[in-house]
């Protein structure tokens, strides 16, 4: 496709989520504004499946919650979700049910471990493994109108380099990169981050090393994705942290239990604590009523400085 039709292309994606961040502005508007809540969104990722990514996001969840924080975590996973497996939930609905405009978002929640709230992604539906712009702005609005109830919304995504991949983490706050000592596991993150910064211009990245021995291991494996992004890349890389290797994380999958809930006082439920310690002084914004669409409006913002 020519510049000329990715322009085109942009320009119709930018209009169409402020149409819709105008409609549902107009709808809501109160006459008196308050302050809403302070709402981190995170986009927690990887380049590689099998790192651990869904465990570690329904685990921070978790410790967050027991930390006083309102935690939504949204399944972005369409085709292949598994985030309600993990947990032992048995949702009647889904996303898949939103999109086609038969349920809202707030139809679908369901309770979590711990007090956390879930929004499940559907499983087995391979056309939502490729969701057009639209649909993917229909759940971020659908999102919008709840985000303000929420400390924090951890969008767990799928892995790799797919649109529905980059366009949730182009749409959050924040990007927490999930990596293990694994070198394919840490080619694929540098890669990520690689499309992440040339398509769509991000620039700052946090990491997190998931299932090594001690800090010295994962300080390693974030000096060698650092060395390479910093000769190649124009990004910031920020090590946020590690999770230990633990093997009540394999007993809490069979059981469908989070190690958090399992075992509490386990070292990767422990490194958990720490983690949501951090995680709590991210930077953010607060919000108005009034000022609706925040989630698409992040992401419009960023889709408009992207090197098309």
């Amino acid at each position: 496709m020519d510049k000329m039709n990715l322009n085109n292309k942009a320009a119709r994606i930018i209009n169409f989520a402020k149409h819709q961040k105008l409609k549902t502005s107009y709808k809501h508007k109160p006459v008196k504004k308050h302050m809403k809540r302070r709402t981190h969104i995170i986009a927690i990722t990887s380049g590689k499946g099998g790192v651990g990514k869904t465990n570690i996001v329904a685990n921070l969840g978790y410790a967050l919650r027991k930390s006083g924080k309102k935690v939504l975590i949204l399944d972005s996973d369409f085709g292949l979700g598994n985030l309600d497996v993990l947990l032992g939930l048995a949702p009647r609905y889904n996303l898949s049910h939103v999109i086609s405009g038969e349920k809202k978002v707030s139809q679908i929640i369901l309770d979590g471990p711990g007090g956390i709230k879930i929004l499940p992604a559907a499983s087995g539906i391979q056309e939502l493994t490729n969701l057009n712009n639209e649909q993917k702005l229909k759940i971020i609005n659908n999102i919008d109108s709840i985000i303000g109830d929420y400390d924090f919304l951890l969008i767990d995504t799928a892995a790799g380099i797919t649109s529905n991949v980059l366009y949730f983490n182009v749409s959050a706050q924040q990007i927490v990169v999930v990596v293990t000592p694994e070198p394919t596991s840490i080619t694929d993150a540098y890669a990520l981050m690689k499309v992440l910064s040339l398509q769509y211009n991000e620039k700052n990245f946090k990491l997190l090393v998931n299932c090594v021995a001690d800090e010295l291991e994962a300080r390693e494996v974030f000096n060698q994705i650092s060395k390479v992004a910093d000769r190649f890349l124009n990004i910031s890389i920020e090590y946020l942290g590690k999770v230990a290797g633990d093997k009540n994380v394999k007993i809490g999958v069979k059981k469908q239990k989070i190690i958090s809930e399992l075992a509490p006082a386990s070292p990767a439920s422990q490194d958990f604590k720490v983690l949501a310690k951090k995680m709590s002084r991210f930077e953010s914004r607060i919000i108005a009523d009034g000022e609706s669409c925040f989630f698409t409006e992040n992401f419009v913002n960023k889709f408009a400085d992207a090197p098309f």
